[in-house]
């Protein structure tokens, strides 16, 4: 099981490395489109290098998907969700000492602008809570089919990272994309009250979201013996 653990720290360390060095340092020039690639680009990497070891899910509301898709064991699911929260805390921790040494005359986000929040000048809580457990719905839907037996062998982590990136490019402008409570967390630490306050909901939205796609997906893939069935 410490493998395991591992793995899943690793991941979602690489998983908020990719938020925070892209959302604070890249995005005031290169805009959204830098931090959805590159979120979903190190997601598609460490599906590859470590989910021969985990599973690779890097993200409680994953975690409690597969569980609801009978593809996880929930008697493991906390002991993983601890593993990847600390994971995403001990990046954000990296780029928050990094951030304080960057120069004054630069152009870079705060850790508030690249958290998630809702209400005051964005988007309401229905509004954000309603695009997070659609947009985490589908993303959970996706890693349960494209891991499914039906689906072509080694292509799942390809698919997985390009749907993470079109979630991000959804979603970024109304809630800054979590879809991910370890990631939440990880820069709600640093992004002061405002963060902090919101925070509740994007550990809630995701995880419903997940809970939806695993048993929607799960729905789905119930009749495959073998090869597709016609109903």
């Amino acid at each position: 099981m410490t493998r395991e653990l591992s793995a899943e720290f690793i991941g979602t360390f690489t998983l908020v490395t990719a938020v925070c060095g892209a959302a604070l340092f890249s995005a005031p020039s290169a805009g959204l489109i830098a931090v959805a690639f590159a979120v979903g680009l190190s997601v598609l990497a460490m599906a590859y290098a470590v989910g021969s070891i985990s599973g690779g899910h890097f993200n409680p509301a994953v975690t409690c998907g597969l569980v609801a898709a009978g593809r996880f064991d929930s008697s493991r699911a906390i002991q993983y969700i601890v593993a990847q929260v600390a994971g995403g805390i001990a990046a954000a921790v990296v780029f928050y000492i990094i951030l304080q040494g960057a120069p004054a005359a630069g152009k870079w986000n705060t850790f508030l602008a690249v958290s998630n929040t809702y209400g005051g000048p964005g988007f309401s809580l229905l509004s954000v809570a309603l695009i997070e457990i659609v947009i985490t719905a589908l993303f959970v839907l996706v890693i349960v089919s494209v891991t499914s037996p039906g689906a072509p062998a080694g292509f799942a982590p390809i698919a997985i990272g390009l749907a993470l990136v079109l979630f991000h490019l959804v979603a970024i402008p109304v809630s800054n994309a979590s879809l991910n409570p370890a990631r939440s967390t990880a820069t709600a630490i640093f992004g002061g009250s405002a963060a902090l306050g919101s925070l509740w909901l994007f550990w809630v939205a995701p995880i419903l979201g997940g809970v939806i796609g695993g048993a929607v997906g799960k729905w789905l893939h119930a009749a495959y013996v073998g090869g597709p069935t016609n109903p």
